[in-house]
């Protein structure tokens, strides 16, 4: 269930609420298993068995579905040793020590995509190219994912474990009283096609606003949502820097500014304890909403609002967040390690994740196996969240990714929104902190 929401500071709450959406909650799915701490696998003494370690950062929900286990009784000589670094935020920089090195690196290592262009640019070599192990198939794969972790010369070293498909959120009740359609068909039609619409709905909402609740709850939240639609973002395709002229960026930073200067914003800032206090108190009516938002949205607004949130369709698709499991090329069992990184990435696999820890599938040829194709959420008022989401996946554009997409992201949202929504600061003043924060980033 890997996303990246802008920074790893909010990574831990992000994949603990996750993990919320375990059992009961999707469809025909079993227990959640144990914490994910780190550990091994397989049982019993590793004597005699060959140990494959996979390196990741928090919870990537393999041991917790249960698949590790799985995997080690298919081969009863293997056995697994997950390595979990916390917090998640020294994972990377530990992992390019380790590439340098060409020591203490894990036989199976997972990368975030906002680190995985730097990795392909940069690190391809020591990696191993995936597209040709046995039992890889491109076609499983959503093209843009695969894309993302493809070197320039063809080379692929990752393979994708779960992506963010985006979607809206919406509490049905809130919404009524407002007077608006509560249907979510009805709803994914107000704004269809134009995140403008979005705005449009939201000022409808604020004439009748219930109980002082806002519309939305973050403008870097909507910011991170509008511009994930974009192809070249933060960078073009020559992979030239454009965050500060670039019209994807240029036209998500107006939508969260005029959101704000609106009234339409709660000004939060997402993952935070206000945030996730003013979750618990009903104090927004929307949520700019990747598949893993849903399990933020369970852990917090509690038992309260069940089945008075509801998900419809984003105004146009995109992706929020996802990672990938590389095998370097100085991995101890590197010929084992590509065995289980196909196995755990295979579509099959994908879709027993999904059920259980709701980590969305990258491989769209799980999109048809009944653990997505019929899954819904009784929290969210049994939205079919399988067909919404795989549908936003498979129309999301393939974005062209730079070295610092994540820094880049967050400054614009941590930096320059911020002071916009929780300092006062005009668009314009915090457009040029970001610009500044981002200048001093790069030239690092």
């Amino acid at each position: 269930m890997r996303r990246n929401t802008g920074s790893h500071r909010s990574r831990a709450v992000v994949l603990a609420a996750v993990a919320a959406l375990g059992a009961g909650v999707l469809s025909g799915c079993a227990d959640d298993g144990d914490d994910g701490s780190a550990g091994s696998s397989g049982g019993g003494d590793s004597k005699g068995k060959t140990v494959v370690t996979v390196g990741t950062y928090g919870v990537m929900g393999f041991k917790q579905a249960g698949l590790y286990d799985e995997y080690t009784k298919l081969h009863p000589d293997i056995k697994i040793e997950e390595n979990v670094i916390d917090p998640a935020s020294n994972y990377y920089p530990q992992l390019l020590t380790h590439l340098g090195s060409g020591s203490g690196l894990a036989d199976i290592q997972a990368v975030e995509v906002g680190n995985i262009n730097e990795v392909t640019t940069t690190q391809a070599d020591k990696f191993v190219d995936l597209s040709k192990a046995d039992g890889v198939k491109k076609e499983n794969f959503l093209d843009w994912k695969w894309a993302q972790a493809t070197a320039k010369d063809g080379k692929t070293i990752g393979l994708g474990t779960d992506v963010g498909p985006m979607a809206i959120c919406y509490r049905k009740d809130l919404f009524q009283q407002a007077g608006l359609p509560a249907d979510r068909d009805a709803v994914s039609a107000l704004w269809a096609g134009d995140w403008q619409k979005y705005l449009d709905a939201g000022k409808k909402y604020a004439k009748k606003a219930p109980g002082g609740a806002a519309f939305l709850d973050s403008a870097g939240g909507l910011f991170n949502a509008a511009v994930s639609g974009g192809s070249e973002v933060y960078y073009d395709k020559s992979g030239k820097p454009i965050y500060k002229d670039g019209p994807a960026v240029k036209k998500a930073w107006k939508l969260a500014t005029d959101a704000s200067a609106s009234k339409l914003s709660a000004k939060l800032q997402e993952f935070t304890k206000p945030w996730q206090q003013a979750l618990a108190n009903g104090k927004f009516a929307t949520v700019s909403c990747p598949a893993w938002m849903l399990g933020q949205i369970k852990e917090y607004a509690g038992d309260k609002y069940k089945g008075k949130w509801d998900v419809a369709a984003a105004p146009q698709p995109a992706n929020w967040g996802g990672s990938f499991l590389s095998v370097p090329q100085a991995a101890k069992n590197k010929d084992e390690a590509v065995k289980l990184a196909t196995w755990l990435t295979a579509p099959e696999q994908q879709a027993k994740l999904f059920e259980k820890q709701a980590s969305f599938p990258s491989a769209q040829a799980a999109y048809s196996l009944p653990q997505v194709a019929d899954a819904k959420l009784p929290y969210f008022n049994n939205a079919p969240i399988g067909k919404i989401f795989s549908q936003a996946a498979k129309d999301s554009p393939t974005q062209v990714l730079g070295p610092k997409d994540a820094i880049i992201k967050q400054n614009f949202t941590d930096v320059g929104l911020l002071q916009v929504e929780q300092q006062g600061k005009s668009a314009a003043e915090g457009w040029k902190a970001a610009i500044k924060t981002n200048d001093n980033a790069l030239d690092q």
